[in-house]
């Protein structure tokens, strides 16, 4: 445990990667969405309510709110709320890094005290690794986050190892939400920094963003093609996204028969009414209409 906890920190300059994609909404997400917005759109007999100008009222009054071309439900608004407060929960005070600040210090340095200030950072630096080395993850990220509070900006590569090492200590801490915040970072301040792509591609994995974790595990091989674990892992996350898809695509294909019958129900008619078969030859579809 204690080499293995060990490894997991830095002390070499390095360089770190690209910066993390957006959230995205998941397929299952996006297909939820999709059938619920035509079965409401293509529902017989149902009338709008005034409930739901009553919440486009109630939203718009809100200052965050920004208008747009549809109402918003109250579900919608809910799940949007529900993903605010999941990200909060997931920020620490004590991990902020106000940049504009460093930034605004920094124009006022010598190159002399550049060089003191990075002195300092990397003292911090090496204080969390010993706590660290002491599964003392907490304090670990402390000395970290000091050490990103003192090391001037124009030390890309100090920084993005503390950003890295920072990671390293969350993981332990079991916050990989921000854990993956800082491998982004560090990845973003040196883009062939190994070890934040390293530490991300697992925690993608971990967090079911299997697509996230294939494109990490790549880099990883682009940059180092001696990084068996992630041969490894590349031909086993292709075959899990293949296997999720194709669940994705079932589940689809069965929420359309399920509008499609309830849009054909009061013409007496269902989709078992219409084959739908491919040309071989082409790759088109043609639908055939029986009795």
């Amino acid at each position: 445990m204690y080499n293995t906890v060990c490894s997991m920190t830095d002390n070499s300059p390095q360089s770190s990667l690209a910066s993390s994609k957006a959230g995205i909404p998941s397929n299952e997400e996006l297909i939820d969405d999709l059938t619920k917005d035509l079965e409401e759109s293509c529902s017989v007999d149902k009338k709008p309510s005034d409930s739901s100008t009553n919440n486009f009222n109630k939203f718009s009054e809100d200052p965050n709110f920004e208008e747009k071309d549809f109402a918003i439900s109250d579900d919608e608004d809910e799940s949007e709320d529900a993903k605010e407060d999941a990200e909060k929960e997931t920020e620490d005070p004590e991990d902020f890094i106000d940049e504009e600040a460093l930034k605004q210090t920094e124009s006022t340095y010598s190159e002399e005290e550049k060089e003191e200030a990075k002195k300092e950072a990397n003292r911090l630096k090496d204080e969390g690794n010993a706590k660290f080395k002491n599964m003392e993850f907490k304090e670990s990220a402390l000395a970290y986050t000091a050490g990103l509070r003192t090391c001037p900006l124009c030390f890309t590569k100090d920084r993005a190892i503390l950003y890295a090492n920072r990671a390293a200590a969350k993981i332990q801490l079991d916050l990989k939400s921000a854990a993956i915040k800082d491998c982004s970072k560090s990845i973003e301040l040196e883009p062939t920094y190994i070890k934040p792509y390293i530490r991300r591609a697992k925690l993608y994995e971990q967090t079911d963003k299997l697509d996230e974790a294939l494109a990490d595990h790549k880099k990883i091989i682009e940059l180092d093609p001696r990084q068996r674990e992630s041969y490894q892992a590349i031909p086993r996350l292709q075959d899990e996204i293949n296997v999720r898809n194709e669940k994705l695509k079932t589940e689809m294909l069965g929420k359309l028969k399920d509008l499609g019958n309830m849009i054909l129900r009061p013409f007496g008619l269902s989709t078992n009414n219409f084959q739908v078969q491919q040309d071989p030859n082409t790759g088109g579809y043609s639908v055939n209409f029986k009795q």
